[in-house]
């Protein structure tokens, strides 16, 4: 009988091999193999052990910085395999929303509706929840880049000694946030960004691993979908690695409450939000696509550049943070997890619930950033405030991409 961990592996494996061979890399041959990281969530009903697949992505990318301000909401800024998958939980989620609203006689097996008794200032005041009987999982087919992975990378050099600190860019608690994810092994416990290489072009994308730290505090939820899902329900319950991207205690010091999480350990905060750490598990399962999968009559190992996103209501493949065969700044290529059209989709529930707190707060702007400054998001910009003082200190913000959105 199979273990947990390796049930949710194939349901996210499954998932993904039914996909069509134009959201995949391009098959093996005697002169190379390409693999790219797959992430994907899974819901569990308690008394069901049932899984279902809610999203999955695979990717290995992100936007230079110097694109940030181009991106107009409309190009994804971090199209890594975990954050590919997260965002289309999101955008899950939200389709889920609008189908509620849309009826009062909707089920979703996912999503209810909040009663009046549960909602207040503490507790939050969103109108929907996730199931209370519901356990989220998520599975990757690579170590999470950053923090968690440090040690695999050191073993994968030919010379496992630590790296120099670079001058440039010195890995002290006074300046942490600046190195890269190849930079300075002996660096340990800190945030880094992406990429890891260092001739790729500069990104202040924080790393996997700092990203899954977070959400241990902010849930799976973005912003975005915070004003709707209420937090309390949507954090992971296991994060599940291959037995051999598994390394407990590099695990342990980025995500646990006895590593660089610590300081927030046991803390919890108004509107429903509390550091709710996962547990990691091993699977005996790999990606038919990972880089061990590599066949020995394949000369060479390289990268895949599509990005594919699945959730039931989506399939895409991405190219760049944009939908394959579009042009950069084509308004057709945006993907619908990219930010503009989730706060498109956002703005329909709320205009369909016909919510008056809401509508009035985000009707004064119609600037994504002004509306992030508003007293609708003070709960989780409190609660990333006070992890990224304490637990992930350097986290530097991605900013530069503000952009409108009108209901559409």
């Amino acid at each position: 009988m199979e273990s947990e961990a390796d049930c949710i592996a194939t349901t996210v494996l499954d998932t993904y091999n039914s996909l069509p061979a134009k959201y995949k890399p391009v098959k093996a041959t005697d002169d190379f193999f390409q693999w790219v990281p797959l992430s994907g969530i899974v819901a569990i009903r308690k008394n069901d052990q049932k899984p279902k697949c809610l999203s999955l992505g695979t990717g290995m990318k992100c936007l230079p910085i110097n694109q940030v301000a181009e991106a107009n909401g409309s190009i994804l800024h971090d199209w890594h395999a975990e954050i590919v998958a997260i965002r289309a939980f999101n955008h899950f989620l939200l389709h889920e929303c609008l189908e509620l609203a849309a009826s009062p006689t909707t089920i979703s097996h996912i999503v209810r509706r909040r009663a009046v008794h549960e909602l207040s200032e503490a507790e939050g005041l969103q109108p929907f929840s996730i199931h209370d009987d519901i356990q989220l999982h998520m599975y990757s087919s690579e170590a999470p880049c950053g923090d968690a992975s440090m040690e695999l990378l050191m073993e994968a050099q030919v010379d496992a000694t630590p790296w120099p600190i670079n001058q440039l860019h010195p890995a002290t608690k006074k300046s942490p946030g600046l190195l890269r994810g190849r930079e300075s092994f002996s660096e340990l416990g800190i945030v880094r960004r992406k990429p890891a290489r260092a001739d790729s072009p500069q990104t202040l994308s924080k790393s996997c691993s700092d990203k899954l730290a977070l959400k241990q505090c902010t849930s799976l939820l973005s912003s975005r979908t915070s004003l709707l899902v209420n937090p309390a329900n949507a954090y992971l319950e296991t994060l599940i690695l291959p037995r051999s991207q598994c390394v407990e205690h590099a695990c342990e010091r980025c995500f646990g409450s006895k590593g660089r999480m610590n300081p927030v350990a046991n803390h919890q905060w108004y509107g429903g939000y509390a550091f709710r750490p996962f547990k990691i598990r091993a699977t005996n399962h790999e990606f038919a696509f990972s880089r061990r999968s590599k066949p020995e009559s394949s000369r060479e190992l390289r990268t895949s550049n599509i990005a594919a996103v699945c959730n039931p209501q989506v399939q895409e493949a991405l190219i760049l943070g944009r939908l394959q065969g579009r042009q950069k700044f084509d308004p057709k290529g945006a993907s619908a997890i990219c930010s503009k059209r989730m706060w498109r989709m956002t703005l329909q529930v709320l205009a369909t619930l016909g919510t008056p707190r809401l509508l009035q707060s985000i009707s004064e702007s119609s600037h994504v950033q002004e509306w992030k400054k508003s007293a609708l998001f003070a709960d989780r910009q409190w609660v990333k405030a006070d992890v990224t003082a304490e637990a992930l200190s350097g986290w530097i913000r991605n900013d530069g991409d503000d952009f409108e959105v009108e209901p559409g």
